[in-house]
Parts: structure tokens; sequence; C-alpha cells
């Protein structure tokens, strides 16, 4: 009766419901395949993996209109995807390619589609949060209605950055979403052990006159309505939210790092609330067919096979196009 009667106060419905699945299955099966792609060596340098945090990306993608702006770290394939880059873009920027979304010379920590709102991945920590305001500041003064979504993780969190950001967007009441994702550790260590509080976003919030929002970022319906209210409330003119969600990523902090600095215990707890499964299950209680799940499944399987056999196909930039964005007149001739 409970779950009945749940349903029936739905506030997300089955379509976005569905929509957030087949988001989440997205990234992990993409993702699943950079990291094979990566020891058959087709990947070069580093990657740093979302999986475990699918259910971020899928609910704040899933609420965000066209027109609105997603920052993220280097950690921001998942986000990239989300917000509707394709999946031949995403691997073949990851392996160097040509078609690849910056013709393969960004690589996996730069991945940036304008026309999709994803407005770029940063790899200096903290660096993009003033950015972010900055295009807040922009949809402000211009009256356009566009909200800025910044994605960082929790070691961010001690950075003056993330500090200007937060007291100059309050002050303005600038349309922009500050979302923490915090997977516990700040690459190698643990936040606990460099931050006096127990939420680093959250109990920093109210010294800007922000509310304390903390969301379980394994549960997309969770983050998804955050999101909403967050976005209704920027473009309402409400000013800015922080929202940390609370997660953790299966791998270590990059491809190099096998992760062993985290308790066991911990890590079996954390797989044990996989947002992927949880989410299946929460599908099946809300009356969704097994037929429809597998099918979205295998479609986004197919879809991944496609894009890995189009990106392996695609050359390496030419060099025209190695050198092209180089200078300021996008072209390299004048310097011969």
């Amino acid at each position: 009766m409970a779950k009945k009667t749940e349903k029936n106060n739905d506030d997300i419905g089955e379509d976005v419901r569905l929509a957030l699945y087949r988001s989440q299955q997205e990234v992990r099966q993409l993702e699943k395949r950079a990291y094979d792609l990566f020891l058959q060596n087709l990947i070069k340098g580093t990657s740093h993996l979302c999986i475990g945090q699918e259910a971020i990306a899928a609910g704040f993608a899933t609420a965000m209109k066209p027109g609105d702006w997603s920052f993220c770290t280097y950690r921001g394939h998942g986000h990239t995807l989300a917000r509707g880059a394709s999946m031949t873009g995403v691997l073949g920027e990851l392996m160097g390619r040509e078609c690849g979304l910056l013709a393969g010379k960004g690589g996996s920590m730069h991945l940036t589609d304008v026309e999709k709102g994803a407005m770029g991945s940063y790899a200096i920590i903290g660096a993009h949060l003033p950015i972010a305001m900055g295009a807040a500041w922009k949809a402000q003064y211009k009256k356009t209605g566009e909200v800025a979504v910044c994605f960082f993780g929790d070691g961010t969190t001690n950075i003056g950055a993330f500090h200007e950001a937060l007291s100059m967007s309050a002050t303005w009441k600038l349309p922009v979403v500050f979302v923490c994702e915090n997977n516990l550790y700040m690459e190698y260590t643990s936040i606990g052990d460099v931050t006096p509080v127990e939420h680093p976003a959250a109990d920093r919030a109210p010294a800007y006159g922000l509310p304390k929002i903390i969301v379980d970022g394994n549960d997309a319906d969770a983050v998804y309505r955050a999101a909403r209210t967050a976005f209704d409330l920027a473009r309402a003119g409400g000013g800015p939210s922080l929202i940390e969600a609370k997660t953790y990523r299966h791998h270590g902090h990059s491809r190099a790092d096998p992760g062993k600095y985290r308790p066991d215990d911990e890590v079996k707890a954390w797989m044990a609330r996989d947002p992927i499964p949880f989410y299946r299950q929460r599908l099946l209680d809300f009356g969704v067919s097994e037929a429809s799940i597998t099918a979205i499944e295998e479609e986004v399987a197919a879809a991944v096979n496609v894009a890995t056999e189009e990106a392996k196909a695609s050359p390496p930039p030419s060099q025209d196009l190695i050198l092209k964005d180089v200078w300021a007149d996008g072209g390299w001739a004048w310097r011969n």
C-alpha cells in the first residue's frame, strides 16, 4: 500500500524517471567502456571516472533547460554526456581522435560542448566557480533566464575561489547553483582529515546567507528534486543555492590509483548503495516493466558499441586541426 500511495503522489512521473535511468545507464556504460579502452592503451594520459556518481549528473541534467550552462571538473565525462554531448564525441576526445568534441586536442580533462551547454571541464581545482558565477552574472544582466550550474568536489571547499564565488553570488543574488559532489576524498586524502566541519559545503552555506542543503547523491530522484527547486529559485531572482550531494566513486582518484587507502568496510557499504541497481529497482516498484528497463539497457549498450567503433575508425587530428584555435585568428599561416 505504501508504494501505491507514493506512486499516486509522485511529483516526477514515469517519463522523467525513464529519462533519469537512461542517462545513468549512458554514463555508467560509457565510463566502463572508457576504462576498457584505457587498459587497451587506446586512451592516452590519465582519466578520472565518475562510476558511482551517475545519479548527480543525470538528476541535474534532466532538470536543466537547453539554454542552461554546466561547468564541471576533470571528472566531467558524465556531466558532459548527460547534457547531450554525443558518445562518439566523448570517446573520440578521450582517444585523441578527430571525431572528438575538441577534435582530439583536449582529452579527458577538458571535455566541452558549448552547443549543449557543457561549458568545459576544469583541471585546476576551484578555477571554474568564478567562471560559472560570471556566466550567471551575464544571464542576470541581460535578463535571459539561464542558470549556471557548477559541479565540484569536496576538496574545492577549502579553496579560496569557492568562498569568493559564493560571497559574490549571494551578495548579487546571481542565478547560479553550486553543487559539491562529496565523494569523501580529495584525491587520496579523506576530506574529514583536513576540514573542521562534517559537511564541507553545506555547513558553510549559512555564512553566506544560504540554506544548508544536503542530498543523497546516489538517489537520482532526490537529486532531481533538489535541482528543480534550486533552478526555480534562481530563475525567480532568488539567488544562488549550494547543494552538497553525498556520493562515492567506485574507482580510485584516477586510473593510476587503486584506491587502497579506503577502508574495505567503507567501500563495501557504498558499493551496496550503487545508484544504478537502486534506481532500477525503483522503476520496478513504480510499475515499469522489466522489458522496458531491459530495452533501455540494451539500447544504450548498442549505442556505446557504435560510438566505440566510430571513434576507433576516426584518425588522429591532422596538422591543420592541431594548430587550429592556437592563435587568435584561428590559423597559423601568418607565422610561416
